[in-house]
């Protein structure tokens, strides 16, 4: 029989407690007066009036600080990174604060200012509980069979998780009980051990990735701005999705969403949203191109690009490379990533052509080259286009595995086929001059999820 997690929250003062001028923040090095008068939502001049402080430049380390405007809560205060699969009803039984204190504590009006990455403020005394098992509400199970399957009384239950009535526990439902080993995200199954988005936040042009742990044999789908998640087992019990990011996605908060099955139980099922944040990434403006005004032309441009596209979004199951990508161009990668002479324009660079607006972006990564230059495959994978285009040229698409792919434009010759299998380091075709340029230059292109990302991560970094 599993114990139960303390029913009254801790760190707030009952009606019998000596009334205390509210919780303590200890500063931080490099904390300043109006950074933390933001972070918990006071007016600065009456932090200063509370505790005191006639000169906001005059902080120490360590100092304790009084937070107004938030009576009935005590202790110290400190802030805990939200991860993915968190809800503010997750949050209130696993820290054992009632949902309304935790609003007020973190001046948020709606459960959808969670997102990942959040840094929720609350009292430290609260952060000290034990571990906890969870238990999801299946489908057409009420609270008592629950609790009859566990052994587990229906009202400890109900205090556990600071519930008023059993009524108000609803299918896909998680509930907390106290376990010494338990942790992981609160809001999905217990079956998952960890659900991680990286980085945070997201970026404009950037590849992001989501890994879960969890149980061996975990069917998993997701959706994140329109585009389907596909996940992969990497080893028994971990699994990843990777998602590219619009350059020119408008900043802001996302829903990122997760569905998923657990293999054997067909009653642990969860359907999960969150919101993350994608920020700005500071691409500059590329100076004005003049190019073959057809190459512009939306009836060409438009055919063309849903083409491109289309070709990039087949998901092969098999993961086809390893480790970092290599530059496809005879200059060693180490002297194009300290020098960036090999560059003539990166990718995300804000575009305009013939005197036009700046409404595009330079899709790819502009690598120097004279006509002939050798072009060589960056990694393993199979050829899905191979023929010339109006805008790219004379193009190359390479399929990597698990939705990422590779292209090349403006090629003077093209030595593979379609279906043909390639190796990191084949001769694969020479730079030229051919389709929208203004001079002969290789541009190259990654895509993940059916986006195009900044082909520079991928020389630095092993995906996944």
């Amino acid at each position: 029989m599993f114990t139960l997690v303390a029913a009254f929250p801790v760190g707030f003062a009952s009606g019998q407690d000596q009334p205390l001028p509210g919780p303590v923040y200890i500063v931080q090095a490099g904390d300043t007066l109006w950074a933390i008068s933001q972070r918990f939502g006071v007016d600065i001049d009456e932090l200063m009036l509370v505790n005191g402080i006639d000169d906001a430049g005059q902080l120490n380390a360590e100092q304790q600080l009084i937070i107004p405007g938030l009576e009935g809560i005590q202790g110290t205060l400190t802030t805990q990174e939200i991860l993915y699969g968190e809800t503010l009803r997750s949050l209130s039984r696993r820290y054992q604060i009632p949902e309304h204190m935790l609003a007020r504590l973190n001046h948020f009006a709606s459960p959808s200012e969670l997102y990942v990455g959040y840094d929720l403020v609350i009292p430290e005394s609260n952060m000290g509980n034990v571990g906890y098992e969870r238990l999801m509400i299946a489908s057409g199970q009420s609270p008592l069979e629950l609790a009859v399957l566990h052994a587990i009384h229906p009202w400890e239950i109900a205090a556990s998780n600071l519930l008023t009535s059993t009524v108000t526990i609803l299918p896909g439902d998680v509930l907390l009980t106290s376990s010494p080993t338990g942790d992981g995200p609160g809001a999905l199954p217990d079956a998952i051990k960890v659900a991680q988005v990286n980085p945070l936040p997201m970026l404009q042009g950037k590849t992001g990735l989501i890994h879960v742990e969890a149980a061996a044999g975990l069917s998993l789908t997701g959706l994140f701005m329109d585009h389907q998640l596909n996940f992969f087992e990497t080893v028994p019990g971990e699994y990843v999705s990777m998602q590219g990011v619009h350059a020119m996605t408008e900043p802001g908060f996302y829903p990122l969403r997760i569905s998923g099955t657990v293999a054997g139980d067909s009653d642990a099922q969860f359907d999960f949203s969150q919101n993350v944040y994608v920020a700005t990434v500071n691409y500059p403006y590329d100076r004005p191109l003049t190019v073959n005004p057809t190459t512009i032309d939306p009836a060409v441009t438009g055919p063309e690009t849903a083409q491109w596209t289309s070709l990039t979004l087949p998901v092969t199951a098999e993961k086809l490379w390893s480790g970092v990508f290599g530059i496809p161009s005879p200059l060693p990668a180490d002297y194009c990533i300290e020098t960036n002479e090999c560059w003539s324009s990166r990718f995300g660079n804000r575009r305009s052509y013939n005197g036009g607006p700046y409404n595009s972006f330079h899709t790819g990564l502009d690598i120097v080259g004279k006509v002939g230059t050798e072009i060589y495959a960056p990694a393993s994978g199979t050829v899905v286009f191979a023929d010339p285009l109006t805008v790219r040229g004379n193009a190359t698409i390479i399929d990597h595995g698990w939705g990422v792919y590779s292209g090349y434009m403006h090629q003077s010759e093209i030595f593979v086929e379609v279906g043909e299998r390639v190796e990191p380091g084949q001769l694969i075709g020479l730079v030229g001059a051919t389709g929208r340029v203004e001079g002969p230059h290789l541009h190259w292109e990654v895509w993940v999820g059916g986006v195009q990302i900044d082909p520079l991560d991928w020389l630095k970094h092993a995906y996944p």
